[in-house]
């Protein structure tokens, strides 16, 4: 039993990509960490081991955030929820519905009803840029596009950028938070659906909620499937061992990508911060990178130039043109500033992932060394 007078903050979900970082972040500040994960054996392995990068100061639940028994039990002694868990992937919720909903729309359901017997001093919860869909787009002359979508036929015929209706090219600029929602997935769809709960249990019951609208996260220990910026690791895997990133469209997206310890940092700065109550921030860099863009820096930290990225010129229906974070609100009200650029987050990720390989490397067989699934070998 966890006796000291030091917060206690409960994040689900936390080991996780982003919830180990954030432990780390909350233990070096005087938090108290209390980690409720299933630990599922497709991101844990079949033994559902912690993972060696988690800080063993951590308190651990191992429980399904559906299970009311277990998260009730969780949040005992607890001051502050961070809610990070969730299933990810836009395309595989298309087809993984059931999956999605129950994790992400019913996870949360089961959190707030818990939490009605068991007030907390805050709740900080984990959405998504996904549910903008596109980013906010004008046109030359300056009227603005809250809400675009690319339809399946222009994707399939290789016009990638999106237009008015008058068939005029849009331009993209930064996206704010009162941008209207348009989810483009059943994944964005339960984010949304996360929100909206939140906000609407917090107000009724007077639970201080705060909700972080994550852009691009990426960093160590990131999972190679995951579907925003795990492209990221993926492509410094691949120039690592000698093959080249495969872009699709034609490379020139635009995504906003923000370093993990950015991201966490923001969460601390939500937790602290009296006046973010009530608030819907951004998260992410404020600044636009293309594909392309981040293949070259990635090919000239991993020294493989010689590898020229192959475009497919595939659009996946689903998919997103652009969208970059306009994070002003998060730099006034959290006081929150990005400080890892892009070029040292990079070196960073590409130092973790030569580490990862040649520690595969020294593992005997039969171990299967892990590889990514998503492109082409």
């Amino acid at each position: 039993m966890h006796t000291d007078i030091s917060p206690t903050v409960l994040i689900t979900g936390g080991a996780g990509f982003i919830g180990s970082h954030l432990a780390t972040e909350l233990l070096q500040h005087g938090y108290h960490v209390r980690i409720l994960d299933n630990l599922i054996p497709r991101v844990h392995g079949p033994e559902r081991q912690q993972p060696g990068h988690l800080d063993r100061r951590v308190e651990f639940f191992t429980g399904d955030i559906r299970d009311l028994h277990c998260v009730q039990e969780a949040l005992k002694g607890v001051d502050s929820v961070i809610h990070l868990a969730a299933v990810v992937g836009g395309r595989q919720s298309m087809y993984q519905i059931e999956k999605y909903v129950s994790v992400n729309t019913a996870g949360t359901a089961t959190l707030l009803e818990a939490l009605l017997d068991h007030p907390v001093k805050r709740l900080i919860v984990a959405s998504s840029s996904a549910v903008y869909g596109e980013g906010l787009y004008c046109s030359y002359n300056g009227t603005i596009y809250p809400k675009v979508r690319r339809s399946p036929a222009q994707v399939a015929k290789g016009d990638w950028e999106p237009r008015s209706p008058e068939g005029e090219v849009i331009y993209p600029l930064p996206t704010p938070e009162t941008k209207e929602a348009s989810p483009l997935s059943i994944y964005a769809v339960s984010k949304y659906d996360q929100e909206e709960m939140c906000r609407m249990i917090g107000e009724a019951y007077g639970i201080p909620t705060v909700i972080l609208r994550l852009f691009n996260v990426y960093g160590p220990h990131q999972g190679y499937a995951s579907p925003y910026s795990g492209m990221l690791t993926e492509y410094a895997y691949r120039l690592l061992q000698g093959k080249s990133v495969y872009l699709f469209e034609d490379g020139y997206q635009q995504r906003d990508f923000v370093s993990v310890y950015d991201a966490v940092r923001a969460f601390r700065l939500a937790l602290e911060s009296p006046s973010a109550t009530g608030g819907t921030f951004n998260i992410g860099s404020g600044r636009p990178h293309t594909f392309r863009t981040i293949a070259d820096h990635l090919a000239v930290i991993t020294g493989r130039q010689d590898l020229s990225p192959i475009i497919t010129g595939i659009g996946r229906v689903g998919d997103i043109r652009h969208c970059v974070a306009d994070i002003s609100r998060a730099r006034e009200i959290l006081g929150y500033e990005p400080e890892i650029p892009l070029e040292a987050g990079l070196l960073d990720l590409t130092t973790w992932i030569r580490a990862e390989i040649e520690g595969w490397q020294k593992v005997p067989a039969p171990l299967e060394i892990p590889k990514p699934s998503r492109l082409p070998v």
